[in-house]
């Protein structure tokens, strides 16, 4: 066998693994490039170093212990992403300011494709994606790292607390201990009310719902978008920290600060295991329709409870495999 074939061979071994290791990297950083970045330098690490690996434990758990490694080394600076509501007090809509924060502040969307490897397993699939949500992900941030990677390992990857101990070069005892603490921090934040009920797939009220939704926020209509919203719902929209709760201050902000938004139109994609769409609205200049912000939605109780908007449009379009801009229809320029 030569060389060229086993490069290729080992080429093709490690990308195997690379959608499951950017969901671990996302879930332990918040961040999908960092994620990104974390798994580009795992792969390489392993690659590097594949004449060491004496085959004592799989190759996975082996590119897992590296990935865990390279994620704990990042979050040595201590940083914890998070979203506006975990910063901040709810403003109300008479003193709305558009303040943004550092990039490196915000909890990041992610595109479901990069992070959900396929699975027949249908409750597999649902466990994958329930912990990539935006609520569970804000929760994970608030974990030491290390008791982060425990959780994640066992009760996301179902990993048994004997094969987290040898990756992390620990004990059962201690790894046991972590999970429990991380499973309190968790619950404390779960009887918070911190949390979506989205089905997986999206049962027929929920598809229902995002119709309307699309059809109220395409038409401005604000009486309708206020029927689809919960009376607690919360909108964000990072980089800005503020955060506006309750349906008549999100309409309100829709028809001031955000009037501009009228006419525009959404265009389904998937991220964090829910409902999302790419936001475009009007371009006044050029005509047609300029990217605008990846909105992710949560639902509960056939309501629309957290309206996520991500505005850094140069980042996440790309990143979502998004055009950078819509052409108007032809009855439209008519």
């Amino acid at each position: 066998m030569t060389n060229g074939t086993v490069t290729t061979e080992l080429e093709s071994a490690l990308e195997k693994h690379r959608v499951e290791l950017t969901g671990y990297c996302y879930r332990m950083l918040g961040s999908s490039f960092e994620a990104e970045d974390a798994v580009q330098d795992t792969l390489v690490r392993a690659w590097r170093s594949y004449d060491k690996f004496e085959g004592r434990s799989s190759l996975r758990s082996w590119l897992y212990r590296i990935a865990t490694n390279v994620c704990l080394d990042m979050l040595t600076a201590g940083n914890k992403r998070a979203r506006p509501m975990d910063l901040t007090e709810s403003t109300p809509l008479a003193r709305a300011a558009l303040s943004p924060r550092p990039d490196n502040t915000w909890l990041e969307p992610m595109p479901d494709a990069r992070v959900l490897p396929s699975t027949a397993d249908p409750a597999e699939a649902a466990i994958a994606k329930e912990s990539v949500r935006l609520a569970f992900m804000a929760a994970l941030q608030q974990l030491p790292p290390k008791q982060r990677a425990v959780l994640i390992l066992r009760e996301v990857l179902a990993w048994k607390a004997s094969e987290v101990a040898e990756l992390l070069g620990t004990t059962v005892a201690s790894v046991n201990s972590a999970l429990q603490r991380a499973r309190a921090t968790l619950s404390e934040r779960e009887e918070a009310g911190d949390g979506a009920a989205v089905s997986d797939p999206l049962d027929e009220e929920q598809l229902k719902l995002l119709e309307r939704y699309v059809a109220a926020f395409e038409g401005y209509d604000m009486t309708a978008l206020t029927a689809l919203l919960h009376e607690d719902a919360i909108m964000t929209m990072p980089p800005f920290d503020l955060w506006l709760s309750g349906s008549a201050d999100i309409t309100g902000f829709m028809t001031t600060l955000g009037a501009a938004c009228a006419n525009s139109r959404l265009v389904p994609v998937e991220a964090n295991g829910l409902p999302a769409f790419a936001h475009y609205k009007p371009d006044e200049e050029a005509g047609g329709f300029a990217p605008w912000a990846v909105q992710v939605l949560e639902i509960s109780d056939g309501r629309i409870t957290g309206f996520h908007c991500f505005l850094d449009t140069k980042r996440w379009f790309p990143l979502f495999d998004l055009p950078l801009r819509l052409e108007a229809e032809a009855d439209e320029v008519q």
